[in-house]
């Protein structure tokens, strides 16, 4: 009808219309929450930075430990320092995307004196060898050998990372935002580590090897940062849960 008053109508090029001001200023102030609100729930389900790092306040750390290099290098410290306790076990890596695997190879079984900086997650404890040679060398002593204690074969779910961006070198360590940073590190000979959604005689970071109690299988790489199940036995190592995964029982979860 011609007595009908005219609807505003939104132009871009001409000024807003009064009727739509209201209207528009209470949409973008509903959609500015909303986008505030979505980025604080995202933000609360990652990882906290403080929870994993570098350890440099420390300063570099020497122990005494029976080494092991199966299924990667760890360290069963029998003498500790003022920051790492005798009794622990210890993952050891190198400087970078690397291993020390070369460099331990001689000392399986021996006791060896390592001095590096930790790396820290929670009970997930980690040493950066140095790079100097006097970094990680023999001791004298014939100690006795750590025997692992089966826990039997259990199915898991929860992740594969590389352990020391895990345990702090890299944030955020973990998911599939770092699958190419921790697939150089894996390529490298940094231990890998299972995150367990659910903890599994009291520990969530278990690390893993192959069902022949080598290292992990190749084929694991290519499902690192995604939620998948996994099955294998799990042995005790000193202070360390060792998971000999096989790799064709794998499966990826949603």
């Amino acid at each position: 009808m011609s007595g009908d008053k005219e609807k505003p109508f939104f132009i871009g090029f001409v000024d807003t219309p009064k009727e739509l001001r209201t209207f528009l200023l209470t949409v973008a102030m509903i959609l500015v929450i909303a986008f505030a609100g979505l980025a604080l729930a995202i933000g609360v389900t990652q990882d906290e930075p403080a929870e994993a790092g570098f350890r440099f306040d420390w300063g570099p750390q020497t122990v005494t430990g029976i080494l092991e290099n199966d299924p990667y290098p760890i360290l069963h410290v029998t003498e500790g320092s003022e920051r790492v306790t005798a009794g622990t076990t210890i993952m050891l890596s190198g400087v970078g995307k690397n291993g020390v695997q070369s460099r331990s190879a001689d000392l399986e079984g021996q006791l060896a004196q390592v001095t590096g900086i930790m790396l820290k997650r929670g009970a997930l404890d980690m040493m950066q060898v140095g790079g100097r040679a006097d970094s990680l060398t023999s001791r004298d002593g014939s100690p006795e050998p750590v025997d692992g204690v089966s826990l039997g074969t259990w199915r898991l779910a929860g992740e594969i990372c590389d352990g020391k961006c895990l345990a702090g070198a890299m944030r955020p360590g973990r998911g599939l935002a770092h699958k190419a940073c921790a697939n150089l590190c894996l390529d490298g000979g940094v231990p890998p580590v299972f995150v367990a959604s659910a903890p599994l005689d009291g520990n969530e970071f278990l690390l893993i090897g192959g069902a022949d109690g080598g290292p992990m299988s190749d084929s694991l790489q290519d499902h690192v940062g995604t939620y998948v199940e996994i099955e294998g036995e799990v042995e005790r190592r000193g202070s360390l849960l060792v998971l000999k995964a096989d790799p064709d029982s794998l499966k990826v979860l949603p």
